[in-house]
């Protein structure tokens, strides 16, 4: 953009123009100061959170070692608090976590990788214009959604396939989490694929490989630690999950016997405390222990988040590195047998641990008979033969997607009447509407978005624009980081803890909307800055040039050309707040309610949690369990389509 441009776009992003701008640098810098103050305790308030977090689990689950010793909590292979000799052993918990997390990502793994490879290489600017917002899709789903699909659906399925008693199993909460964290493997995947330089594709077909071997030999390589990233970022969306596993893993708190036994049930962390924590006795040992297990998921989840911040920042150190030549020709060597030979080690390791000695024997057979096979295959016939895999896995996606909403709409459309969607519930909810928990949704995402929302724009203009790259920022976007990878269900023990019970908030529509509010908070933050970053450096220069002050800068310059990304960031925190069980689990939600709450200390209805109970404890209930589930879906669907359209209209519009 040139200096004539620069003044241009300077004077009409403010209504005084250039005069108000000449004149702006004379006013006292004390209101500067009052200013970046204000934004950097809104950009601290992400690390805050964090630490209020980990202080509460820690002072509710603490106590529970003066009975139990941390051996037996972490090693015992009993959990059964309510018994006559009650037993607190968290083995069973974290094994099945542990279980269902590998199935999930043996599964999401291939299909996410394929598919990104797919959208970033393959597909035409047509298809992927299609496919990507499919995927979106996927991630604007409920958890409940897919939770109540797999009750009625996948279980049933699984059941009738393997003549099974039940088919709530682990292979059930595998699969369902598998489709869960695939928007999250693609997206991040394919993202960290884009960025691989065009003088590398260019190079390896400049040398003769052809286009499958250029990806397999130098775009995967390179992208190699994004896409690392992207699984562990999956890994984390299915460690944290807690409606969709709660309701198809059948919650036994057992060990499969055998260890690889995917038709056993299973138990969570996650599914554990949203089974147990609405019942217990305040302050009782089993309290205690459920905020141990919360401490427990929270520590693991961290651990997986830090891991993945960690291959971040070595993937922008790397880029920042250089692209030489050499680069290029050393991803060309066969040094990427180190990259194999470590895979196929975890691999070995995971398989003896889960399916025995024997296992891990036939793998380290056929796995290097299969890499020394296909080497031998002629290269045309590797590239059909991958081209068709890596189609087949975006073909699952859509259909995934497709059956998914397919069978909500098929079958909630005959619940949806004009009385359906005003009047109230009757009968448990097997007759009547669901007019107050669409309100109630409605009321607790306008709250959480009203707090979260200048909160969030807040700490993002500070880290954007009043302060450089160093620790302190560091430990802020760390916080940030940390409060995004953070479960959901966490956020609802916080809050039960802190604004239910110490602040005496009760269970209340203000306890829900607040306890959204932080759980939205980093989208917002991520997408301001993002949206801030967009604008050119060169208008804030010129503004600053003209003697505008850093703030008129920020509010007449900046943040007019932002505003975009920023409505995009707003509408996609409503649509995950409208979505969302597991924070008003304990905080905000009843199940049923004739009438609006009066004030904000009332409880409400909404629907996440209105679907979960009528799916799961109302019998009787299909049609109507139907009918919520379309009303849900609708809602937030609708709300991220606003947002992809939001969002591709000023791509295509914008140019700096």
């Amino acid at each position: 953009m040139n200096p004539l441009h620069t003044y241009a776009a300077i004077r009409n992003a403010s209504p005084e123009g250039d005069l108000a701008l000449l004149t702006a640098g004379h006013r006292g810098g004390a209101y500067e100061r009052v200013i970046r103050s204000i934004w950097f305790l809104t950009a601290i308030f992400g690390v805050l959170c964090v630490f209020f977090i980990l202080a509460f689990l820690l002072k509710d689950g603490l106590p529970l070692f003066s009975s139990v010793s941390p051996a037996e909590f972490l090693f015992g292979e009993t959990w059964n608090p309510g018994g006559a000799t009650p037993s607190y052993g968290t083995m069973p918990l974290w094994t099945g976590t542990i279980l269902v997390t590998i199935g999930a990502m043996a599964i999401a793994t291939p299909l996410g990788i394929a598919s990104a490879v797919f959208i970033s290489e393959l597909a035409s600017p047509r298809v992927r214009s299609v496919v990507k917002p499919v995927v979106e899709l996927l991630a604007g789903i409920p958890s409940v959604v897919y939770g109540f699909f797999g009750l009625v659906f996948l279980t049933n399925a699984l059941r009738l396939q393997f003549d099974i008693p039940s088919g709530e199993t682990w292979l059930a909460g595998s699969i369902l989490l598998a489709v869960m964290a695939l928007p999250t493997i693609i997206t991040v995947a394919e993202d960290a694929i884009s960025a691989v330089p065009r003088e590398y594709r260019e190079g390896s077909m400049g040398l003769g490989a052809n286009h499958w071997q250029t990806i397999s030999r130098v775009i995967v390589p390179s992208a190699l630690s994004g896409i690392t990233a992207a699984l562990i970022l999956g890994m984390g969306r299915a460690v944290g999950e807690t409606m969709a596993v709660l309701m198809v893993t059948g919650n036994a708190a057992v060990i499969p016997d055998p260890l690889y036994d995917v038709l056993s049930p299973v138990r969570t962390l996650t599914g554990t405390l949203g089974i147990e924590m609405g019942e217990v006795a305040i302050g009782s040992t089993h309290y205690h222990a459920l905020f141990g297990v919360a401490l427990l998921l929270l520590l693991i989840t961290l651990a997986v988040n830090l891991a993945a911040m960690g291959i971040m920042g070595h993937i922008r150190r790397s880029q920042a590195g250089g692209n030489g030549p050499g680069r290029l020709s050393s991803l060309m060597q066969p040094h990427g047998r180190k990259i194999r030979t470590a895979g196929l080690l975890s691999l070995l390791l995971l398989a003896g641990a889960v399916f025995g000695p024997l296992a891990a024997v036939l793998l380290a057979v056929i796995v290097p008979a299969g890499w020394y096979a296909a080497a031998r295959i002629p290269a045309a016939h590797a590239q059909r033969a991958a081209f068709s895999l890596m189609y087949a896995a975006i073909g699952l996606v859509v259909l995934a997607v497709a059956v998914i909403l397919g069978d909500i709409l098929i079958h909630g459309l005959p619940a949806i009447s004009w009385e359906f969607l005003t009047g109230s519930p009757r009968n448990l909810g097997r007759e009547g509407g669901i007019f107050p928990a669409i309100v109630g949704t409605l009321y607790l995402v306008a709250g959480a978005i009203a707090v979260a929302l200048p909160v969030g724009m807040g700490a993002a203009i500070y880290l954007t624009e009043y302060t450089r790259e160093g620790l302190a920022t560091k430990i802020i976007r760390s916080g940030v980081d940390l409060l995004n990878g953070t479960p959901s269900i966490v956020f609802g023990l916080f809050g039960f803890s802190f604004l239910v019970l110490y602040l005496g908030f009760g269970v209340s529509l203000l306890a829900g909307q607040v306890t959204l509010s932080l759980m939205i908070l980093p989208t917002i933050i991520r997408t301001t800055e993002e949206a801030l970053r967009s604008v050119p450096d060169s208008l804030r220069e010129g503004s600053l040039a003209l003697g505008a002050t850093r703030w008129q800068t920020i509010a007449r310059v900046i943040l007019p050309p932002a505003v975009p990304g920023i409505i995009t960031g707003a509408i996609l925190s409503i649509g995950r707040a409208a979505g969302e069980t597991a924070p008003i689990l304990f905080t905000a939600a009843i199940f049923s309610s004739r009438f609006l709450p009066d004030s904000v200390l009332e409880p409400v209805m909404a629907l996440p949690y209105h679907l979960f109970i009528l799916s799961t404890n109302v019998p009787g209930a299909q049609t109507n369990q139907y009918g919520t589930a379309l009303v849900l879906v609708t809602l937030v669907v609708g709300i991220y389509l606003v947002a992809i359209a939001i969002r591709t209209h000023y791509q295509n519009k914008i140019t700096w």
